[in-house]
């Protein structure tokens, strides 16, 4: 994935890790995620083409698994489905097997308790449908709760219920595109910490740069750089589950800083680090 454009999938690096998994196994499907978990970007449908191409190439799977479709905050941006995509690439891809995931479980809804969702399964041969509605009828279905969720999902209420619905649908999405505004503008503030644009989903994925003299110190002890850092301070919390906790957490117990002392290890020492 190419972070400096957003997370874009390269078909050059779709090609180099074919070839790799070629060397241990048969690879038979490719699975996206979009919007992306953990990268927070929404693919283009020229990307989505192009993994399209790539997975009718080698005769692959596409598993779409799409369960933040309704989480989509750019301005501009707006979801765009596998299916879609593949409709509109025309006869030629009409082989091409695609699998698309929904769930109530993520996206604005985000209720984690209800456990349902569904696949919709695209230019599937008839007798491998028949054998997955098998296996799924005799496996255990969602709560009844799930599947009303679903059922709103799928086909939102009408009548009086109708503008409830959208009214508190918008309130949540608002709240979640200002919480991923505050996240990225949050993250870029501190010193070492850089994360691309948050299009969609509910995620980001900052790249820590760590400083040259940290690496340095990490090399002459024979440890990652990350490592390194991830033990600077003995006893140190991550708040995952909290951004505002989260933030805290990193700029209180991670300085980014080039401020290494060269003589020295880290405060307090490494796990595992005697004398």
């Amino acid at each position: 994935m190419d972070e400096s454009n957003n997370w874009t999938l390269k078909t050059e690096e779709l090609e180099r890790a074919y070839n790799e998994a070629k060397e241990r196994c048969a690879p038979k499907a490719i699975c996206v995620i979009n919007p992306g978990n953990p990268t927070g970007q929404n693919i283009p449908p020229e990307n989505i083409a192009e993994i399209i191409k790539f997975a009718s190439k080698h005769n692959l799977l596409v598993m779409a698994d799409e369960v933040y479709q309704t989480n989509v905050w750019g301005d501009d941006d707006k979801f765009t489905s596998f299916k879609q995509v593949l409709r509109e690439l025309g006869p030629e891809y009409d082989r091409v097997p695609l699998a698309s995931f929904h769930s109530v479980s993520k996206g604005f809804m985000g209720e984690c308790g209800l456990r349902g969702g569904y696949c919709e399964m695209t230019n599937f041969d008839p007798e491998v449908k028949a054998m997955l509605q098998k296996l799924i009828s005799a496996s255990l279905c969602s709560s009844t709760s799930g599947q009303v969720a679903i059922s709103c999902m799928v086909k939102a209420p009408t009548g009086d219920a109708a503008e409830l619905y959208e009214t508190e649908t918008n309130a949540v999405l608002a709240s979640l595109k200002e919480r991923s505004i505050m996240v990225h503008e949050k993250l870029n503030e501190i010193p070492g910490i850089v994360c691309n644009n948050l299009q969609g989903a509910m995620y980001a994925f900052p790249r820590i740069e760590i400083p040259k003299a940290a690496i340095e110190i990490a090399e002459s002890k024979g440890m990652q750089p990350d490592f390194l850092l991830l033990f600077r301070t003995p006893g140190a919390h991550w708040y995952l589950c909290c951004a505002r906790k989260w933030i805290l957490a990193i700029s209180r117990h991670f300085p980014l800083q080039d401020d290494y002392p060269s003589s020295q290890g880290p405060a307090g020492g490494v796990p595992g680090e005697t004398g």
